[in-house]
């Protein structure tokens, strides 16, 4: 039996990588009280090939009820593996998380891939609280809009903010 209980999550792992590792540690801080079942836990990819790193990545994916994108500097210009990540995400519906590292909170047009500019995704700073609340919420959210046909960049308004103490 298959549990599609995981978040796949995207990023730059060159420039980026600390921003993944800081959500790990917010998991494993009592005080903090955030949580995922991250995809990246399912399997370790040892043969570099690009083949088997996809065929790892496509696991992952089968697992996976939300794909996060982090979005730094370089995010844009990621083709071979980020890009190819988000048309997964895109061709299995999953629901989309977009976190500016930045502090942005909603589409930072500069740099957001645009292939999920244009794609039904919730676009969010980077902080525990506020990560938290979007997989929480935003799954039904998504697949309420995508039935309606709805595309595009969303974002909380500042009220979701304030409500979070953010």
């Amino acid at each position: 039996m298959s549990y599609h209980n995981k978040v796949y999550v995207s990023m730059d792992a060159d420039n980026d990588l600390m921003y993944y590792r800081l959500m790990q540690a917010w998991k494993q801080n009592d005080n903090i009280g955030f949580n995922f079942f991250d995809a990246h836990d399912i399997n370790n990819i040892y043969d570099k090939s690009e083949e088997s790193i996809k065929a790892g990545l496509q696991e992952r994916f089968r697992h996976s009820k939300a794909f996060v994108l982090l979005v730094g500097e370089h995010t844009k210009y990621l083709f071979k593996y980020v890009r190819w990540e988000i048309e997964q995400a895109i061709k299995r519906e999953l629901p989309c998380i977009v976190v500016n590292i930045n502090g942005k909170r909603s589409c930072d047009m500069n740099l957001c891939p645009a292939l999920m500019r244009d794609h039904l995704a919730i676009h969010i700073s980077f902080n525990a609280r506020i990560l938290q609340y979007a997989l929480e919420n935003w799954p039904e959210s998504a697949s309420r809009y995508l039935n309606n046909g709805e595309i595009g960049p969303f974002y909380y308004d500042d009220n979701v903010y304030k409500k979070l103490g953010l």
